[in-house]
């Protein structure tokens, strides 16, 4: 089995595209049980059940996001980490305006991987001009049928015209976002700081959102701002020679420093700049509008901090638009086309707990 890092796929299209069928169809065609694990983010309300599969090329992770009253949130919640997107287009419907949002949400979140199955093309006889009648903004398009298995994980003879991969084959080709984020700055977000026995050097367990580090690799801890050296790196109790990217190690530090969890440990040469105020785009959530110069909670990373948040104009349920967040204590971002988890944060209402939008850092 390869070591490549698992790529986490997300999906979307409206009512009856076929998503659901199409994720069946590719476990059932590799052999493997379609059963679903549904996560809740903590105080996100989500609906997103995740799939698991692998081939001899790589593994998979699957958010699907089925309840399509709230659909913008959990397109949100599914594609969080996600690497790649497959759109599902019904041949006998094209690109429907809703299923465009998607698309536009997905790229304003960062997805730069996705692709269109253009499904039932068992409906029209899988004729090539229906394929080609279609507008797809762009897409790179894979023309199939969920319910019969062409061009999912096979080929099929039905579609002997088109030439391009399967689904899976393309799939396969994708990148992580891991493996791109490697070449970054170092983040860590301390989510756990382990308690050692006497004579034992504390361990700071966490995973690295970009970046790689090794033995020896000179590190800033936030917000406190105190310089160290990394002495050694644990995963599941071994030291390893070098982390990068998508890697949960503990980290033992050189010098005692006083960290907890939600600081972040970054590159010394590359910190994050310390905001109290912040210029964002906000993808809206809440069945509420947003409350102009209302207070509320940002989740940023592993931080939270109260906020005040204003907009250049109404924002209701998935809307997106541009907003100014003064924070009632700092917090260290990177714009969110450099680093993904510290360019992102989550607006949480403060009475329900709730998440009501996700920002990006410009």
């Amino acid at each position: 089995m390869s070591v490549t890092a698992p790529l986490r796929l997300t999906t979307a299209g409206g009512v009856g595209e076929g998503k659901s069928t199409l994720i069946g169809r590719l476990l059932l065609d590799l052999s493997l049980s379609n059963g679903r694990e549904a996560e809740r983010g903590e105080g996100v309300d989500i609906d997103v059940a995740y799939r698991y599969f692998a081939t001899a090329k790589r593994r998979f992770i699957i958010a699907d996001s089925p309840r399509q009253e709230q659909y913008a949130r959990n397109l949100v919640s599914g594609i969080a980490n996600a690497d790649a997107m497959v759109l599902l287009v019904d041949v006998t419907k094209g690109l429907a305006p809703a299923t465009r949002r998607h698309l536009e949400l997905a790229r304003l979140l960062g997805i730069r991987q996705s692709i269109a199955f253009v499904n039932k093309m068992d409906l029209v006889g899988y004729a090539r001009a229906a394929l080609q009648n279609l507008d797809l903004d762009g897409l790179e398009a894979i023309p199939g049928s969920a319910l019969h298995g062409d061009m999912v994980v096979a080929r099929g003879e039905a579609l002997a015209w088109y030439k391009g991969p399967t689904l899976l084959e393309r799939l396969e080709s994708f990148r992580a976002c891991s493996e791109q984020a490697a070449a970054g700055p170092l983040r860590f977000p301390v989510q756990l700081v382990s308690r050692p026995f006497a004579g034992q050097s504390r361990g700071y367990a966490g995973r690295i959102e970009s970046g790689c580090v090794l033995a020896g690799t000179r590190v800033r801890v936030l917000p406190g701002g105190t310089q160290t050296v990394v002495r050694k790196i644990l995963a599941h109790g071994a030291a390893r020679d070098i982390a990068v990217a998508g890697d949960t190690v503990s980290l033992v530090l050189a010098d005692e420093v006083n960290a907890a969890r939600g600081d972040l440990i970054a590159d010394a040469a590359q910190p994050p700049r310390q905001a109290s105020a912040l210029e964002v785009t906000l993808v809206w959530l809440g069945h509420e509008p947003l409350r102009g110069g209302g207070r509320y909670v940002v989740q940023h990373a592993a931080r939270r901090t109260l906020a005040t948040v204003e907009s250049d104009g109404p924002l209701g349920a998935h809307d997106i638009g541009q907003a100014r967040i003064a924070l009632h204590a700092p917090l260290f971002v990177d714009a969110y086309d450099a680093v993904r988890a510290t360019g992102a944060l989550t607006v949480i209402d403060e009475a329900t707990d709730q998440a009501v939008g996700a920002g990006l850092v410009r």
